[in-house]
């Protein structure tokens, strides 16, 4: 398929099904009252990550050797990549293809960012898109900044999730040998790949404490869950909306930066087949492009899909809030 094609049909992953499209397609934003169930467990192992990574930043400036941070650095920058190139444009969007050798290396930084398999979580994307800010969406920003950034973990899912969810067409990751490895083994294989080996190599190979080794790395797992908590939270309030202004998901060049090239939300949520998520891509900004640009070229990716420049204009000046022409100029 042409890189600036939009994909067909079959190549999407926003085209509901029969029994999806029985069901009252809801409008957002919307967000009825209800009461919410709080999940106990949830809210201690997440408050636990929490204290544990503000230790760790602690040790981090305090106490742990350059070759602890550095290797956090590096163990995020992984994890991230993991989760935007796989989970998110490989898995959730289809927006490229990528040959067996990138999957397997993509499931594996994935699983270091310990976010769920990715069955899981490409679930829960799929149904942010279709049902973005109405209570089929799991994290629903209309329910405001903590519910959608991580209340949404602490609480009973909305039965509308439940019953949508079970209706989405996932065929294409339970077929993934990988994915379903990593699926069936989730409950020992992230905490392994995510917990215990960033723990286990600065202790063996340059003697780092266990106690610095462990919660710096904890700390390393709580930016990578806030980078990519803020997508679902502040580029859903705050920013510009150069191509929809009818819909929440904006422009946060903030978000972008820490999560990798994820915060340029407004352009996602309209073209979201689009590998690169955003126009403007640089490293500095979008760094997940720069990445599948280069394995592209290195023969690991392939089918890379993107909107044109004339549907991208086209789409700006019929809803878009008048921001791109500004864009435009500074490009």
């Amino acid at each position: 398929m042409s890189r600036f094609q939009a994909p067909s049909n079959e190549d999407r992953d926003d085209v509901f099904s029969e029994e999806e499209t029985r069901l009252e397609k809801p409008i957002a934003p919307q967000a009825e009252p209800r009461e919410l169930k709080l999940v106990y467990r949830n809210i201690i192992v997440l408050l636990y990550y929490h204290m544990a990574g503000i230790y760790g930043l602690y040790l981090g400036l305090t106490a742990a050797k350059w070759a602890t941070v550095i290797s956090a650095f590096i163990t995020y920058c992984i994890s991230g990549i993991g989760v935007t190139a796989g989970s998110h444009r490989l898995w959730s969007h289809k927006s490229y293809k990528a040959t067996k050798p990138l999957q397997l290396f993509l499931m594996l930084c994935q699983s270091v960012s310990n976010q769920h398999s990715v069955a899981y979580w490409v679930m829960v994307h799929r149904l942010h898109h279709k049902y973005s800010d109405t209570d089929a969406d799991p994290h629903n920003a209309t329910r405001g900044f903590f519910y959608s950034h991580m209340g949404w973990l602490m609480v009973r899912k909305h039965p509308e999730i439940e019953k949508r969810g079970k209706l989405l067409d996932l065929s294409d990751i339970y077929g993934n040998p990988y994915l379903k490895f990593q699926d069936t083994h989730y409950y020992w294989f992230l905490p392994l790949i995510s917990f215990l080996l960033p723990t286990i190599i600065p202790m063996y190979f340059w003697g780092e404490s266990c106690s610095v080794a462990w919660n710096v790395n904890m700390c390393r797992y709580v930016m990578n869950l806030n980078a990519i908590f803020l997508v679902n939270s502040v580029a859903h309030i705050w920013g510009y909306k150069p191509y929809d202004k009818n819909i929440a998901p904006s422009q946060n060049l903030s978000v972008s930066v820490l999560s990798l090239g994820e915060g340029f939300h407004n352009y996602h949520h309209v073209f979201p087949w689009d590998y690169k998520c955003d126009e403007l891509s640089s490293f500095r900004t979008n760094p997940t492009t720069v990445f599948i640009e280069l394995c592209a070229k290195l023969g690991l990716a392939y089918d890379l899909r993107s909107a044109s420049d004339d549907l991208i204009e086209g789409r700006a000046k019929r809803t878009g809030d008048g921001s791109y022409l500004t864009l435009k100029k500074s490009r």
